[in-house]
């Protein structure tokens, strides 16, 4: 009763109802900003100026303070308990304007303010209880009484008559407020073991979330380390390929300036056989006898003038094989002996479940015989050198 009095201290004169925005005359006396306004705004054609609540009057339209005392009761207050407007129940009997019920008389099936609260019936049948908007839903459907029993049998709540005369004759009964304490003492229980199966719950979703934290960090750097390893094979790689490369340019270019002067040398003597043709072929149109009988013996014209035509055609045809091509042979074991460096030295750096294993294997790789391809085409080059002839020029009559 002390908090509905206090509230009751907390109403406009003027609406009737809690403080909307308080403020102050200077009298002394709070309205609501909207109330006090609408009442000046009425009086600004008579000449003058009174407050409604002790009628003083003012020459002029007073001015409007804060109250902050009263503004901090109230916070305070409606902070602490919550203010009957919030259950948006309505007083039964203020029917002049719309006042918030405080308590519902299940007797009366009434809803009741402060003020009425002050002045209802205290006898033992009005029972009261918190604002409801249908009261009727508190008393037995059969007997039109207030329920104040519960069946514990039949786990509902009865009216008295329900309980002597009624199906409920004979069964188990508490009180509402026994069954009440005892329903709480349970819904306790219960909350108790849906918070402590919460927090397991909580704290098993927090160890998952660290572990799915873990294996984020842990496959960020697998990922980091995996891209870090090839980068340097990619790297090592392209060291290799330049040093190929580079060995490849370097053989081409020598077979190049091998072959340009073996060419330059078999140009001069092609030069050399052309003219002795020429010759020959003079002779051999002539048509006087004495003068084609006193030319030199024409099979001294075949032999080589240096003492290296035959030789050096057949020095040609036994080096063909070795100035055809490139050393192909030694290029693969480069490039086979630089896979082999680039594997054994990224790998150490990415640890993976028998790279020992691998390691050896590929060092046997290394100290291993040339790939048996390239000893089958050796000996193909060797057997086709040694089915070539020398070539003999022919002179005919």
């Amino acid at each position: 009763m002390a908090s509905a009095d206090l509230r009751e201290e907390l109403d406009c004169s003027i609406c009737l109802t809690t403080y909307t925005d308080p403020v102050m005359l200077r009298c002394g006396h709070n309205f609501c900003r909207v109330c006090i306004d609408r009442v000046l705004d009425t009086q600004d054609g008579s000449g003058g100026y009174s407050c409604p609540e002790c009628r003083e009057e003012f020459q002029e339209r007073p001015a409007l303070m804060w109250n902050f005392t009263l503004r901090k009761i109230m916070e305070n207050l409606l902070t602490t308990q919550p203010t009957p407007r919030e259950t948006g129940i309505l007083c039964t009997y203020c029917v002049d304007s719309p006042v918030p019920a405080v308590r519902s008389c299940l007797h009366c099936e009434a809803s009741l303010c402060d003020k009425h609260l002050k002045v209802h019936s205290k006898s033992p049948e009005h029972v009261l209880s918190d604002p409801s908007t249908s009261p009727e839903n508190r008393k037995c459907s059969v007997h039109k009484k207030v329920l104040e029993y519960y069946c514990t049998e039949d786990a509902t709540c009865i009216c008295v008559s329900c309980g002597i005369t009624g199906e409920h004759n004979g069964h188990n009964m508490e009180s509402l407020d026994e069954a009440f304490i005892k329903k709480k003492k349970k819904l306790r229980n219960v909350f108790q073991k849906l918070m402590t199966k919460r927090e397991e719950t909580e704290e098993r979703v927090q160890s998952l979330e660290e572990s799915r934290r873990k294996a984020q960090e842990k496959a960020s750097g697998e990922a980091e380390r995996v891209t870090a390893l090839f980068i340097d094979i990619r790297r090592r790689l392209e060291d290799l390929e330049k040093r190929v490369l580079s060995e490849i340019s370097r053989q081409e270019k020598e077979k190049s300036l091998s072959l340009s002067a073996l060419i330059q040398k078999l140009e001069i003597q092609k030069d050399e056989l052309s003219r002795k043709m020429r010759h020959i072929e003079e002779l051999c149109n002539m048509t006087d006898p004495l003068t084609v009988l006193q030319e030199p013996d024409t099979g001294d014209l075949c032999d080589p003038e240096e003492g290296g035509g035959d030789e050096d055609t057949g020095g040609h045809d036994n080096q063909r094989h070795d100035v055809d091509g490139l050393d192909v042979t030694g290029i693969s074991d480069t490039l086979h002996t630089g896979l082999i460096s680039v594997l054994t030295k990224s790998m150490p750096k990415f640890y993976v479940k028998g790279t020992n294993d691998l390691s050896l294997r590929l060092n046997k790789l290394r100290v291993g015989s040339p790939p048996k391809k390239s000893r089958i085409k050796q000996k193909h080059l060797a057997v086709k050198s040694v089915k070539r002839r020398p070539h003999y020029a022919h002179c005919h009559d």
